[in-house]
């Protein structure tokens, strides 16, 4: 399908990056599943060819491109497969906060690094007791002297064992009313003293995107690493979240056109009773239906893309679509796996991996019920 927001260069530039991309990632991808990591030097590769962090001012070594380019760069990681989300994450989730809140110092010391790949990004904002409520996390930092002390855990961080720079959501005023106010990010690097990583966490899915537990007992972060004010943490989370539930509604789509056009090769190909199972009514009406959500998922998400690269506030609008094409593509991976019988639980057949990565999507980023809070919020409810 045409997305309405592409012109020629973004064309040219998908050619490229899927060309890097069938040469670098795809003869790797069944290893770093297997290894359960992706290697430092893929993102080093990427980050020499200009595949990171491309909406940076070309001062901080990106090129000032439209976040089309990092559309491009979201769908093509995830035709290779959901354990790449990692990237997307730092480049059009982590960096932004640093862009927009940074200083001119902080700016000039850490993105020129994060667009080389030389330095990867995550932010912890999940703890042990507290998923989506951000208002109550239990993560503090006391300025003394020269340096906030933080101390509290983190978990289910993406990038967590390769991080090097980690934006950290803490309580800096633990008494603060209402409680969100007193929500500052801090920036933690790899070798602050007292901040150590705890398991690499084994997930049902996702197996090559590396997910930890962080610690922090009397980490020693400076404060000139305090991200933008004081207190003012939790709005900038709220600024940044529109951004980062679209990408993760991109991320389902295209997911569910990889699970789609794999079934669609299969039920041609295998046989029952004597024929193709594709000329089975059950067949045929189950692959309509699929394709029918499918297109609508893909026209609904296309317009949100050219309504965000115009800057628009639609945040309801994208708190639907990541509720959305998150169910509608863990619908899809349960028709596709049962259209390919036995085969489809076999780890050789692509479907079963897709299987197990997408139920996520509808907990991170916020979990789909809170999707649906804001939405009954937004529309008068």
């Amino acid at each position: 399908m045409e997305h309405p927001y592409m012109t020629e260069e973004h064309h040219l530039f998908r050619k490229s990056f899927r060309k890097f991309l069938e040469k670098e990632a795809y003869p790797f991808y069944d290893e770093w599943e297997e290894n359960r990591i992706i290697p430092r030097t893929f993102w080093e590769k990427m980050g020499e060819q200009g595949f990171l962090c491309p909406d940076l001012d070309e001062q901080y070594g990106g090129y000032s491109a439209d976040w089309g380019y990092s559309v491009i760069i979201n769908e093509e990681l995830e035709r290779v497969g959901s354990g790449l989300v990692g990237i997307g994450l730092h480049s059009d989730i982590v960096v932004p906060y640093l862009s927009s809140f940074g200083t001119k110092e902080q700016k000039q010391r850490w993105l020129p690094e994060c667009a080389a790949g030389k330095l990867i990004s995550a932010i912890a904002m999940t703890e042990p007791g507290t998923g989506s409520d951000l208002a109550n996390i239990k993560t503090t930092a006391v300025l003394d002297g020269e340096n906030y002390i933080l101390n509290g855990q983190k978990t289910f961080i993406t990038n967590g064992i390769h991080a090097d720079l980690v934006i950290v959501a803490c309580k800096t005023d633990p008494n603060a009313v209402p409680k969100h106010k007193g929500v500052s990010l801090l920036v933690v690097e790899r070798d602050a003293k007292g901040f150590s990583r705890g398991r690499k966490l084994n997930k049902v899915g996702l197996h090559s995107q590396d997910t930890a537990e962080l610690i922090f007992e009397d980490c020693i972060v400076p404060k000139q690493n305090l991200l933008g004010e004081e207190g003012k943490g939790f709005s900038y989370l709220m600024e940044k979240l529109q951004q980062e539930r679209l990408i993760v509604a991109i991320d389902a789509q295209v997911s569910a056109e990889e699970m789609f056009n794999e079934t669609m090769k299969y039920v041609k190909s295998c046989e029952a009773f004597g024929k193709p199972i594709s000329e089975f009514q059950n067949t045929q009406f189950k692959m309509a239906e699929m394709a029918a959500d499918i297109e609508m998922g893909r026209v609904f998400l296309d317009q949100l893309i050219a309504r965000h690269l115009a800057e628009e506030n639609i945040v309801t609008n994208v708190s639907m679509a990541k509720y959305k094409l998150t169910e509608t593509a863990r619908k899809i991976s349960i028709e596709c796996m049962q259209l390919h019988g036995g085969y489809g639980y076999m780890e050789e057949y692509k479907i079963a991996r897709r299987y197990r990565d997408i139920p996520v999507a509808s907990i991170y980023a916020g979990t789909n019920e809170i999707m649906k809070k804001i939405i009954a919020k937004n529309i008068g409810l």
